[in-house]
């Protein structure tokens, strides 16, 4: 039985000496395959491109279609998706040059967006903020109203308001003072003023700037929503409009007299989209400054891009996150801010 058992351990065992012994086959195999290093030249080049895509995102041109804007909305899921898959593919082929290559763009996505995956929140703050984008088509604008307010957020934008009185009733017990323009509306615990449209320069009404009194100090809310854009064949991704309306935001905001302003809404765009660069080079995002993860917020079936967004300017960000999806195709998205900073 004795010499039994010693055979079995011998022959089977997984102790440090079977684990060496596989370390040595691997290195003769290194040494000596070299089709462990020819292989794969292909799949390594394709890393190399990911990488320089991932990298150089900024130069790529949006003279056709705004390819450059399209890259750069969905810019995370291009190493979420196509790292795993070259990784696959590089195992199956038993390539050691695909595998080396691609540490290439696993090193570049983490540059970019490692950041994002640690837990910035952080407990005070004095002005909860929430927005979200209701959907026209929401088949119960009640329900959607009561689930935000339930987030104990003291001042709520909406957007895409059509059925504006059901949610003017239903958000009656939580909120004193509101105010609609056009497809957008603003409700706040505290008193508002100088509440007027804002000119984004798509013909109708779907941004307004409201002062809010909060306890700590006036703030200017903006609420907007930006036109929307769409991924066409014949003409690529098309979003002038889009663009046009997020310039002249940005100006309204740059011209503010307010030290401490507060952006709500459905900019139909990313943090990452160089077009909205006229806000996003003044105003701080409460996700990226505040938040954990990248806080998707469209399409609700499946989040795949931050295109609701809170952003902040002379108010300091302490925590951001997303709420739990309502009728809307969108999900609601929230923050806690310090407005008394320094």
């Amino acid at each position: 039985m004795a010499q039994a058992y010693a055979a079995e351990t011998g022959s089977g065992g997984t102790g440090p000496d079977r684990r060496g012994s596989r370390l040595r086959r691997l290195y003769v195999t290194l040494r000596t395959d070299r089709g462990v290093w020819r292989r794969g030249i292909v799949l390594a080049a394709l890393a190399v491109i990911l990488a320089l895509v991932m990298l150089l995102h900024a130069r790529i041109p949006n003279t056709y279609g705004n390819l450059g804007s399209l890259t750069e909305t969905f810019l995370p899921w291009l190493g979420m998706v196509f790292i795993p898959l070259l990784l696959i593919l590089a195992l199956v082929r038993r390539s050691a040059t695909a595998l080396i290559a691609l540490l290439v763009p696993l090193v570049v996505w983490l540059n970019l967006f490692g950041g994002l995956f640690g837990d910035k929140t952080a407990p005070g703050g004095d002005l909860t903020v929430a927005t979200h984008n209701v959907n026209a088509g929401n088949p119960d604008p009640a329900k959607t109203a009561r689930d935000v307010a339930a987030s104990g957020a003291d001042v709520l934008a909406l957007e895409e308001l059509t059925r504006t009185s059901q949610y003017e009733e239903a958000l009656k017990p939580w909120y004193r003072y509101h105010s609609v323009q056009g497809t957008v509306g603003l409700w706040s615990k505290y008193p508002l003023s100088d509440v007027r449209t804002v000119n984004i320069e798509m013909g109708w009404t779907r941004a307004m700037r409201a002062t809010v009194a909060t306890p700590y100090g006036q703030v200017a809310v903006y609420v907007a929503h930006m036109p929307s854009v769409r991924v066409k064949m014949a003409s690529g991704f098309t979003a002038r409009q889009r663009d046009n309306s997020a310039d002249a935001l940005g100006e309204t905001i740059k011209s503010e007299p307010l030290p401490r302003v507060i952006l709500l809404g459905d900019l139909n765009g990313t943090m990452n989209d160089r077009s909205l660069n006229a806000i996003t080079s003044q105003m701080r995002s409460t996700q990226g400054a505040a938040g954990s993860g990248f806080g998707f917020s469209w399409p609700a079936s499946f989040p795949m891009a931050r295109i609701d967004q809170i952003m902040v300017k002379g108010v300091d960000p302490v925590s951001s996150w997303t709420l739990p999806r309502t009728g809307s195709d969108h999900l609601p998205i929230a923050a806690r801010v310090k407005v008394t900073t320094s």
